[in-house]
């Protein structure tokens, strides 16, 4: 019995797909006949009537448009009372019934669609709740992290500041120490000797000429001494006359000082780059060179400044020993600071900075300087004074 019933339900649901589509009364003959066999195998009006409203609610009125939806119940419903046609001769009022029925089934589909895409809408809407609950969180965590950074970044730039304040300090005394040991001391000799050559004169003249010469070479040393502090602070020649004469000055200077073999290899159009621009790689190479000669414990350095497509290229290698990158930026004290400065003045024109440190390799600056100094907003900057 379940078999017939299954196989009058495939038919069934074949013809009713029949006639909605094709949309004629041509395929009515199909509902009636399909009537008399539910009628022989038993079936009563209302049976027919759920097999009829299962198959338009679950299948077909689900995947119709809803302008489409009225139609379909109105034409499935023609197809349904001619179905139950030959079931209405045996049964009183049958009619009235299949009208009755047909109204309910209607009625039961609409509900049907409506609760199906009430419970799609809610179901829509929980997931974008969830979703937006998620970005919120996430927001949160980003945000959280942020702060977190924030507070270690401003950590970071208060130690930073108490050590620049410090390496200032330190540089004032050492430069007041040296004022006081080098050049007081050498301009008090100066003025003891004029002193004694005052009185030497109104004497005699015997060995005033070796006590001037005497008096001559300190003075000498004095200027010499007060040419070294200002070089230092701020060369002459990188002003009056431009990098390259500054660097190889430096260069000679810092060798005979150092007893360092340097090797300075320069692209003669730098000098096309800005003031600003010249100054960075002059002190990177100070700071670097100087570096050098307190740490690196090396016997030779090359410097080469050469032409790049988009700007200038500055390398500085020496042969010393290396060092823990990492473990140097995190410590205390000048050599850190010295990187550093290093690093924030390439960066203000524009340019990009770099260390490399291998054990048999040595240490190797690195630094791009470009010809134009473009801002992250796509405008051109011009360098910055130091």
């Amino acid at each position: 019995m379940k078999h017939k019933h299954h196989h009058l339900s495939r038919r069934y649901r074949a013809a009713l797909y029949a006639h909605l589509k094709q949309g004629r009364s041509g395929t009515l003959h199909l509902a009636h006949g399909l009537g008399g066999e539910a009628l022989a195998a038993g079936l009563q009006t209302l049976d027919l009537a759920k097999l009829h409203e299962q198959i338009l609610v679950t299948e077909i009125l689900p995947g119709s448009p809803a302008r489409k939806r009225s139609a379909l119940i109105k034409q499935a419903g023609v197809f349904f009372a001619v179905a139950i046609t030959p079931i209405e001769k045996t049964q009183r009022n049958a009619l009235a019934a299949a009208v009755h029925l047909k109204k309910i089934v209607e009625t039961l589909s609409r509900r049907t669609v409506e609760l199906a895409a009430a419970n799609l809408e809610l179901s829509l809407e929980i997931t974008l709740r969830k979703a937006v609950e998620a970005e919120l969180k996430k927001s949160e965590h980003h945000y959280s992290e942020l702060l977190k950074q924030s507070d270690q970044l401003q950590e970071q730039l208060r130690r930073l500041s108490r050590q620049i304040l410090s390496a200032q300090e330190d540089e004032r005394k050492r430069i007041s120490r040296e004022l006081h040991d080098v050049i007081a001391q050498t301009l008090t000799g100066i003025n003891i000797r004029l002193a004694t050559l005052k009185k030497e004169a109104a004497i005699n003249t015997k060995g005033l000429d070796r006590n001037i010469a005497r008096t001559q070479r300190l003075v000498e040393k004095s200027v010499d001494i007060v040419h070294q502090f200002a070089r230092e602070l701020r060369p002459a020649v990188l002003d009056d006359l431009g990098l390259i004469p500054a660097l190889h000055s430096f260069v000679k200077i810092f060798s005979k000082r150092t007893h360092l073999h340097v090797h300075l290899k320069i692209f003669a159009g730098v000098e096309q780059l800005d003031s600003n621009k010249r100054t960075v790689l002059y002190r990177i190479t100070q700071e670097a060179l100087n570096n050098v000669s307190r740490h690196a414990h090396a016997s030779r350095v090359e410097i080469t400044i050469q032409k790049l497509a988009d700007g200038i290229g500055m390398k500085i290698k020496d042969n010393g020993k290396s060092f823990n990158l990492e473990r140097v930026l995190n410590a205390k004290g000048r050599k850190r600071l010295g990187l550093l400065g290093m690093r924030e003045r390439v960066e203000m024109v524009g340019g990009t900075f770099c260390v490399k440190s291998s054990p048999g390799n040595g240490t190797a600056i690195e630094a791009i300087i470009p010809f134009v100094h473009v801002r992250k907003n796509g405008l051109k900057n011009p360098a910055i004074s130091h």
